[in-house]
């Protein structure tokens, strides 16, 4: 291996591969009710697709309980902006496999106090693994927020992952059955 992106690379082809196989339609729902999102008034969340852990009942059952809910759109610097919805499909729009939002960009960043994050996998140190593509971590660098990474059953592990310098750690993880804070070193069966 040459570098730690080549062995990342590597990493999150057979990551792939392994959701693929193992994907089940689940909920995640459970996250809703913990403590940081409650108090929270502006959420960061994401629309999943193909086999990512499911967010829509999670993102509509935020919007039901009055929370704004934002949704990232990518920048042409790959880079992220976050867009305020409110759980309309007509606000959407195809940007490769994803669904983004249009609209008029949130500029308070410091009103996100959470930040609902896909990843690949997350080791138990809070290190995530996502796309590949940078995107999240350029977004968390600049948030102070809670940020907890939906991932399967079988995607916290205890191997620790390759690292670089820019890869922003999550404070939590989630599964459909268990909630993880790294910051507290414990886990929260449901």
């Amino acid at each position: 291996m040459d570098s730690k992106g080549d062995e990342k690379r590597l990493l999150r082809a057979d990551l792939r591969r392994l959701r693929e196989d193992k994907f089940l339609s689940e909920s995640w729902i459970h996250i809703v009710h913990c403590p940081e999102i409650q108090a929270s008034r502006v959420i960061a969340s994401y629309i999943s697709y193909g086999v990512e852990p499911q967010t829509s009942d999670i993102n509509q059952s935020l919007i039901a309980s009055g929370k704004t809910v934002l949704l990232p759109r990518t920048l042409p610097n790959k880079d992220l902006e976050w867009v305020a919805w409110d759980g309309s499909t007509n606000s959407l729009k195809k940007n490769g496999k994803v669904l983004e939002p249009t609209g008029t960009t949130f500029n308070d960043e410091a009103a996100i106090k959470v930040v609902i994050v896909p990843a690949l996998v997350v080791d138990h140190e809070g290190n995530r693994m996502g796309q590949g593509g940078g995107s999240y971590d350029r977004a968390l660098a600049r948030l102070n927020a809670w940020k907890i990474a939906l991932v399967g059953a079988h995607e916290i592990t205890h191997l620790a992952l390759p690292t670089e310098p820019h890869d922003q750690k999550v404070d939590a993880a989630a599964t459909p059955g268990l909630l993880m804070r790294f910051n507290r070193g414990a886990a929260d069966p449901l």
